[in-house]
């Protein structure tokens, strides 16, 4: 039989194995209070770790003890209210050590077991079920960022930047060099002085007296010898070198009139967190440009496009009107990839459905990288749905999914983005 150790060095006060057990045990309260911190996190915050909190009663592990057994009459001193038989009345309020305070379940209790999840841990659960597919891009276009990179050593600089390792292999070089002769010379004295006692010379003797103050200068020249003098110093040398970094911007278009709920809401902004993401590992850089629209359209903050709440009807061309607009102004010239994701329930007026097709088709589609586009609701197709199913045919790079349930969420995305066909 074979037993395998894991000695490798783990973190200080952590235990990976322990870690990934606690992690795999409690799989489902984790993924409730991952699902629990997207609603309440920013876009661009979405790849940090996460405190999460499991009550105590869902962690209880259990315990062996050792039971008195029989029968056992025990006598506590200093009672003078209660007799054997006595029933005691039950507390008022309910409440215990570890119940903390009523009236807020936002508040942690002390039943509460908190722990970090780390970054990767965190992202490991919000795509557990879905593999983030290739998008294949028609254009790279980079701008020229500059960063720093080392380039040997200089004899000069800024004490900030000094090598102990290399200033100190110089010194040790530059002792041995200086001192080579002289410990030679020191070597072979006190050889000679060696054998001229053992041979019984005096101490007096005119060469043992000689030997004994060259031995002796030797010695001086040497220890004079600076363990480090500022020509040993070496300083780390840096140089810019230019770094080619890609840059995108992401839309973010929703409809905000009456008809779009909170719920649909909460799905459409789990759609734009993907996205995000998504773009986040292919580029360096990402703006990311938030538009609502009922009747008009506007470029407002992140808290604004996902909680404000308009009544009315809905004109979706507003929006891509705006779109349009912005693009030209901040995002043209070719230097951006520009990525839309837009999120609506479908409810458009007739007509405005029909100039929404004619200006992606002509205007908007040729500056865009590729545009998704997402349905919300149970019902079946409307108008709008109707005039964008016509745009894949101009362009290859429109896609289109009907989002019901917010299970729905990551089949969809990985539909939308699936690695297209060589």
């Amino acid at each position: 039989m074979t037993y395998l150790i894991d000695r490798r060095l783990q973190g200080k006060n952590k235990s990976a194995v322990n870690r990934e057990r606690f992690l795999r045990r409690y799989k489902a309260q984790i993924k409730d209070a991952v699902g629990r911190a997207i609603k309440g996190r920013s876009i661009t915050d979405i790849e940090n770790g996460e405190k999460v909190s499991i009550p105590v009663k869902d962690v209880g592990e259990p315990s062996f003890g050792h039971a008195h057994g029989g029968v056992w009459e025990t006598i506590n001193p200093g009672n003078q209210e209660y007799l054997k038989g006595d029933l005691i009345n039950r507390p008022k309020g309910g409440g215990g050590a570890g119940r903390g305070k009523a009236g807020n379940s936002d508040q942690l209790t002390e039943d509460d077991f908190i722990f970090e999840l780390s970054r990767e841990e965190f992202m490991n659960y919000f795509f557990e079920d879905l593999e983030l597919p290739n998008l294949v891009k028609t254009q790279l276009t980079a701008t020229t960022e500059f960063k720093n990179q080392r380039a040997g050593y200089n004899m000069s600089g800024t004490p900030s930047n000094i090598h102990v390792l290399r200033s100190l292999r110089g010194a040790l070089g530059r002792r041995i060099a200086v001192g080579g002769n002289s410990r030679k010379r020191v070597i072979e004295a006190e050889r000679e002085l060696e054998e001229l006692l053992l041979e019984g010379a005096p101490l007096d003797a005119p060469r043992v007296v000689e030997l004994k103050k060259l031995i002796h200068h030797l010695h001086t020249r040497l220890l004079a010898i600076p363990f480090i003098d500022p020509f040993d110093l070496r300083y780390s040398n840096r140089v810019k070198v230019p770094k080619p970094m890609t840059q995108a911007v992401m839309f973010c278009i929703m409809d905000v009139s009456g008809s779009m709920d909170e719920t649909r809401k909460d799905t459409a902004k789990r759609f734009f967190i993907l996205l995000y993401l998504f773009l986040k590992r292919a580029y360096d850089k990402i703006d990311v440009v938030f538009i609502r629209h009922h009747t008009a359209a506007a470029e407002v903050n992140e808290e604004e496009f996902f909680h404000s709440r308009e009544s009315g009807g809905t004109v979706v061309s507003s929006a891509l009107h705006l779109l349009d607009k912005i693009i030209e102004e901040r995002y043209g010239g070719g230097s951006w990839n520009s990525y839309v994701a837009q999120a609506s329930d479908g409810d458009n007026w007739d007509n405005d459905s029909v100039l929404c097709r004619q200006l992606l088709v002509n205007t908007i589609m040729p500056k865009v990288q590729y545009y998704t586009y997402v349905e919300i609701t149970d019902g079946p197709p409307q108008n709008l749905w109707e005039q964008y199913s016509q745009i894949p045919d101009h362009h290859p790079h429109f896609a289109m999914q009907k989002i019901v349930t917010p299970a729905d969420i990551y089949p969809v995305f990985r539909e939308l983005f699936k690695k297209q066909p060589k």
